[in-house]
């Protein structure tokens, strides 16, 4: 009986483990059929419905996901806050009209750009309520890591002679339109060699001392190819980093060290020319590729300081015209020191593994097929994790909260 009792209690001790090994301990936010969803662990709470949402984005603590709602064209988009703690949804200001928006890195503050006016909500009630103007003439932004601060971009001017040079200011957060607080921070001299009218993405290094960004030429000539700057945090060393497309995601800071990763290569199409490169910052030395001869890299993520995942595809370079051909890629994990790399995950025909994300020692990544509108998310703890079906038919790949 005693025997029967304990194998009863290691039974079931056992099955519990199991159970709770299987939960994923991951929280995000993610879109399924153009509506808001957030995930935590493996329940999903639906929070809007008969919308269109984009863009969400976590607020540094986590209460609060900011989101933009418009239209089917993204033709019009108006900013929206849900409040997590009190459970509801609400405008921090009913008209603004924005497309670019980022939470300070040190509070539950929002900033944004409407029609090149830089603006920052207000605090009410310990949310972000109202707005205060901050600058004109502003392209692109992003807060310095003080959150006291930020970088800005004025797009180029055409004029008879050319096209003026590229300025960045340093503005401060409460400027509040005083030209008093906008400092000159640098300016881009183009030229043949480094032709843009505009800089967007900035992202700073994990130590704050680097901010890299695209250097984006005329719409056309952005299509194949811009210029990937990095820029000291005083505003007095710059340097070019190598060309690239205009994804956003394809630039990825080091965790801990100034390397920055992306995916270099011109060329509007992804069936050849695109490369896993990696650079020391400030380039000292010759940037490293890692891509085979043969193949082409169209994702990238750091794993560890000295590791990355990419989303590798076969060449096809036989391809020249009609309907752009689905490249189908699978999840490479690459060794930076020994050059080692393996595959790391196997999509059935005709699924396609990208988007990659690593939230401390989890790996996931979005799988779907060439012709489906939806994929699942799958996860796996560390490289040689075993694979799990987390999160299944959403639009896009989640957003995913992680605390500073």
């Amino acid at each position: 009986m005693a025997l029967r009792i304990l194998l009863s209690i290691i039974f079931i001790s056992f099955h519990f483990s199991m159970g709770a090994s299987a939960e994923v301990p991951l929280k995000a936010a993610f879109i399924r059929d153009h509506q808001l969803w957030i995930i935590e662990s493996d329940k999903e709470v639906q929070l809007t419905t008969g919308r269109y949402v984009y863009s969400p984005k976590w607020s540094m603590d986590g209460r609060f996901i900011a989101y933009l709602d418009g239209d089917e064209q993204q033709k019009n988009t108006y900013l929206y806050v849900y409040d997590s703690k009190k459970k509801e949804i609400y405008q921090p200001y009913e008209t603004i009209e924005t497309r670019d928006f980022k939470w300070s890195p040190i509070s539950n503050q929002l900033a944004y750009n409407s029609r090149g006016i830089l603006n920052v909500t207000k605090t009410k009630n310990g949310r972000p309520q109202g707005f205060e103007n901050v600058s004109l003439g502003v392209s692109d932004f992003e807060w310095f890591p003080n959150g006291k601060e930020f970088i800005v971009s004025s797009q180029s001017n055409l004029l008879p002679t050319g096209w003026q040079p590229i300025h960045l200011f340093k503005v401060a957060a409460d400027a509040n339109l005083n030209v008093n607080k906008i400092k000159p921070f640098y300016t881009i001299q183009t030229n043949d060699q480094l032709f843009a009218i505009d800089a967007v993405y900035f992202k700073w290094s994990a130590d704050g001392k680097w901010v890299s960004f695209l250097a984006m030429p005329t719409a056309s000539i952005s299509n194949d190819n811009n210029t990937l700057c990095v820029l000291s945090s005083k505003g007095d060393h710059f340097q070019v980093i190598g060309k690239m497309l205009w994804y956003e995601n394809w630039i990825k800071w080091a965790p801990a060290k100034n390397q920055l990763a992306f995916i270099s290569g011109e060329g509007r199409f992804w069936v050849e020319n695109k490369h896993a490169t990696i650079a020391d910052i400030p380039v000292m030395s010759k940037r490293k590729e890692y891509t085979p001869k043969g193949f082409v890299d169209l994702d990238i993520e750091w794993v560890s300081p000295d590791q990355v995942i990419v989303a590798r595809a076969k060449e096809n370079k036989e391809w020249k015209e009609g309907p752009v051909p689905t490249m189908f890629t699978a999840l490479y994990a690459i060794n930076i020191i020994s050059g080692e790399q393996k595959q790391i995950t196997f999509p059935k025909k005709n699924e396609l593994d990208h988007a990659p994300q690593v939230i401390e020692s989890m790996i996931t990544w979005y799988r779907k097929t060439d012709k489906a509108d939806q994929g699942d998310v799958w996860v796996t703890d560390g490289v040689n994790g075993k694979e799990h079906l987390w999160l299944k038919n959403v639009d896009s790949a989640p957003v995913f909260f992680q605390r500073k």
